[in-house]
């Protein structure tokens, strides 16, 4: 089996890296006492991370900085954005459940 690439470009990286910085800075009431520089030093050292928030970012998640843990020394990113993701709605592994939940809603909406 083939592994997959989780390696952005370094083009990739910087539009990601601005994005996130951009987010960072509009949204301080997020991250009380954090350091974007802290953040950004961080995520430069551990690409990985940056791919997985890439692939949020990617599906019309917005990724922000919500916390860090003193124990383990790692932030925090939550996807923040105001509603879920297009791509990413009524997502239901059970067909009959999902049926049932939408008759029931057409009933009540009626």
């Amino acid at each position: 089996m083939k592994k997959e690439n989780r390696e952005l470009s370094l083009e990739q990286r910087e539009e990601l890296l601005q994005t996130l910085k951009v987010r960072f800075e509009k949204n301080m009431e997020r991250h009380k006492g954090l350091e974007w520089d802290d953040v950004q030093a961080k995520l430069e050292a551990n690409p990985e991370k940056l791919w997985s928030l890439n692939e949020m970012e990617g599906t019309g998640g917005e990724p922000d900085v919500v916390g860090y843990d003193e124990k383990t020394g790692e932030y925090m990113f939550y996807d923040c954005s105001a509603e879920s993701p297009k791509g990413r709605r009524s997502v239901c592994y059970d067909r009959e459940a999902w049926n049932q939940e939408k008759s029931t809603n057409q009933k009540i909406a009626l």
